[in-house]
């Protein structure tokens, strides 16, 4: 589709928004939200016609881009046949899609639990967890994000975290492994993830681990910082939660679904968690949908007791038909395969190639269509180019490295001093070069925060 100016409708837009949207995680007189007229696959452009190639994919979620006129057929049939109907019932749509889900997820994780988006499915495997268990405590990392409702928040790991901390939500957190910025003092991967697995075990003992009820843990960090665990990571925290008979979850909201260049991030690791969170990628996002995927244990224990949970839009007829559409567009598109290759083939080495160029790219890490650029202002001392959780003045050259790949027509996903390589997973090599050569540009500006 050819974008078409139209600056008049795109400044009505734009005034409504202003006067009447408050937006999430915002002050709301600080911000200039950008007025989008329009998207579809990669790209998505604004009322002036200017193109963006979109390597945020929305908040990571469009993983097979937008518009994809499959998924939006479904969209459609399904509003012609049923629109809605309430989650007590059977009916097509959510038992396909809780099928097609149920046959990728790792191990015996085959009941699924629809919700509304990531926050909530969280909110509900800790619940569940607490349940099974009997126990009140929760484990989760420094460094992760789970979600912005109560409970999901107070699990998180980062500053967004601070302002609804009640200190009294039962979460208790611990470092996960790092190596580029390790709290273990290792040298290596393999003590990194020996002294991470101590760590943890440790922080279990001194909790009291008759009281844990649940590690939970991103497969992968997201906008924490896309730190894949070193080999063997996730396997320690496996043993440790059966061994203390705790509950392992694993946060697969943005990992998910071909993210990682396999279904599940899990996969990589060969671990089965007991419960299994998931939202985004699930439909690309075009119907919010969330969801728990469940063991067989845990399930057993709501057999003849009722679960006391539940939501009005749980398996909504239009988000789950989205996702039947998008999970079998995945399958017959090899949606996972490109990401996997392009990430290994394409992305990597572009990445690692900008970084011998750069002197603002301390780290590359990643894989399939999940990367992190981690920027320092010195590379020997790893100092980061802003300061951890910056805003203002001290956030600069960041603002001044993601104006201009905007510039540039990129998108970026920038997170503190982190800027994220995460395109849509059905993505073209061409356009990925294309968005590479923008981002290497604009690295150009970082650079000049260095010393």
């Amino acid at each position: 589709m050819t974008p078409q100016p139209n600056p008049e409708a795109g400044a009505a837009v734009k005034a409504a928004d202003r006067d009447h949207v408050f937006h999430s995680w915002s002050a709301q007189e600080l911000i200039d939200p950008l007025a989008v007229a329009g998207a579809e696959g990669s790209y998505f452009w604004d009322y002036d016609g200017r193109r963006y190639l979109d390597f945020s994919s929305g908040l990571v979620y469009t993983n097979v881009g937008y518009q994809h006129p499959k998924i939006v057929a479904a969209i459609q049939e399904q509003a012609a046949r049923m629109t809605t109907f309430a989650p007590a019932f059977a009916i097509e749509a959510r038992s396909e899609a809780a099928r097609l889900i149920a046959e990728r997820t790792p191990g015996d994780l085959d009941k699924i639990f629809f919700t509304n988006g990531g926050a909530d499915a969280v909110e509900h495997a800790i619940r569940m967890a607490r349940l099974h268990t009997g126990r009140p405590k929760v484990l989760s990392a420094y460094r992760s994000y789970h979600g912005g409702t109560q409970q999901a928040v107070n699990i998180t790991g980062d500053p967004r975290r601070w302002a609804s901390d009640s200190g009294s939500a039962g979460v208790v957190h611990f470092w996960a492994p790092y190596l580029y910025r390790s709290r273990f003092y290792a040298e290596t991967e393999e003590q990194e993830c020996a002294r991470a697995l101590e760590h943890l075990e440790t922080t279990i003992r001194f909790e009291g681990p008759s009281i844990v009820a649940a590690i939970i843990l991103e497969t992968i960090p997201g906008t924490a910082g896309i730190m894949v665990p070193p080999p063997g990571y996730l396997a320690g925290v496996r043993e440790i939660c059966d061994r203390h008979g705790i509950v392992f979850v694993l946060d697969e909201v943005m990992a998910g679904f071909g993210r990682t260049g396999e279904w599940f991030a899990a996969d990589l690791f060969d671990v089965t968690p007991d419960l299994l969170t998931f939202a985004k990628g699930v439909n690309s996002g075009y119907v919010p949908l969330g969801g728990v995927a469940i063991s067989g244990a845990i399930a057993e224990t709501f057999g003849k007791r009722p679960y006391p949970g539940g939501l009005t839009y749980s398996g909504h007829p239009l988000a789950c038909a989205a996702a039947v559409a998008t999970i079998n567009v995945m399958a017959e598109e090899g949606v996972v395969e490109n990401a996997a290759r392009l990430g290994a083939d394409v992305v990597g080495p572009e990445l690692r190639a900008l970084a011998e160029r750069h002197p603002s790219v301390g780290e590359v890490r990643g894989t399939g269509m999940f990367w992190a650029l981690e920027l320092v202002r010195d590379r020997e001392t790893r100092e980061p180019l802003v300061p951890y959780n910056a805003a203002g003045e001290a956030n600069a050259p960041m603002a001044a490295f993601a104006a201009a790949a905007k510039k540039g027509g990129l998108w970026p996903f920038v997170n503190m001093n982190r800027t994220h390589v995460v395109p849509p997973c059905n993505i073209s090599e061409a356009e990925l070069k294309e968005g590479l050569a923008v981002l290497d540009a604009a690295l150009s500006v970082a650079d000049e925060h260095t010393r």
